[in-house]
């Protein structure tokens, strides 16, 4: 079977996750990873990290891209704390070629291979807005389109906050691409909060012995969650190994709306069960087998 044709769309930075998740993509022959674009902020500076993470890894060939910086409507401040790039960016790495800016690019790609492009969002979802609204076609011809994000929040997980980081930082974006039309699925902090790596599966990556296997231990190590709990979650991830092994999951059709306004719930992605006047438009995540990812995520990550 042919690999499926992956595009990287990524706010990767000091929590580990991205990173991590395109560790898991590198590591996977079941993906052919096509390029990375990058969003939220100094994209500079997430581009430089992914062209390290790709050189360390051998893997030539493969572009790089900035994208938008701020927010689609430019309401909302960047969030932006943290040791971006610490531990693993020398001043003396090469700056990656930025020819082309992001969202061009992925109109580019994805309409020259109507459904062979299967996209992973694992950041803010401004660059996939601004390509479904520079090309209303884009939506038709992806193959799939697989977020990270949102929350559905049942009675037991009332712990968990009422809007997720990727939408929260732009809602209306997401409002974009969840009303877009593409086929979807989305991973929550439901199933995301509910795996980890630990320090023995950190140690099993750094035994791996060679220099990228030891920025990517490296960079688990340094985020301050790890730091301080001696585990982190896997969320970008998961989603990550959703389109690799597809039965790691399971998953329900809802109704998602993105909340735009609002005191408390900016950012809440509202799902409910599909109805004719209000059709699914998600599939979202709400089982994972969290032993068998466990072992998959490191294993994958330690070869």
């Amino acid at each position: 079977m042919e690999p499926t044709r992956v595009i990287l769309d990524t706010d990767i930075g000091t929590d580990v996750d991205d990173c991590l998740a395109l560790g898991l993509i590198l590591a996977s022959p079941e993906l052919r990873l096509e390029g990375v674009t990058c969003v939220y902020g100094d994209v500079d500076v997430r581009a430089r990290m992914v062209d390290k993470l790709l050189r360390l890894r051998h893997r030539s060939g493969v572009p790089v891209l900035r994208g938008a910086r701020t927010p689609l409507l430019g309401r909302r401040p960047v969030h932006w704390a943290g040791h971006e790039g610490q531990g693993l960016l020398e001043s003396t790495d090469p700056v990656p070629d930025f020819s082309e800016h992001a969202v061009d690019y992925l109109i580019r790609v994805a309409t020259a291979n109507p459904g062979q492009i299967h996209l992973i969002a694992i950041g803010p979802l401004t660059n996939v807005a601004l390509a479904f609204l520079r090309e209303p076609g884009l939506a038709r011809v992806l193959k799939h389109l697989t977020i990270m994000g949102g929350v559905v929040r049942g009675p037991t997980t009332l712990d968990l906050p009422v809007a997720e980081w990727n939408i929260k930082c732009d809602p209306e974006a997401a409002h974009v691409v969840f009303t877009s039309g593409a086929p979807i699925t989305l991973v929550p902090l439901d199933v995301t909060t509910r795996v980890r790596i630990r320090g023995e599966g950190v140690d099993r990556i750094r035994a791996a012995g060679t220099p990228y296997h030891q920025a990517i231990a490296d960079q688990i190590s340094l985020y301050p969650t790890f730091r301080t709990r001696g585990e982190t979650n896997l969320h970008d991830p998961l989603a990550v190994a959703s389109v690799v092994a597809p039965d790691l999951v399971g998953l329900d059709p809802v109704r998602l709306d993105v909340e735009l306004s609002g005191e408390h719930a900016v950012g809440a992605t509202i799902m409910r069960s599909p109805r004719d006047s209000a059709p699914a438009n998600v599939q979202v995540a709400l089982r994972v087998d969290v032993p068998r990812f466990e072992e998959f995520i490191v294993e994958r990550l330690s070869s």
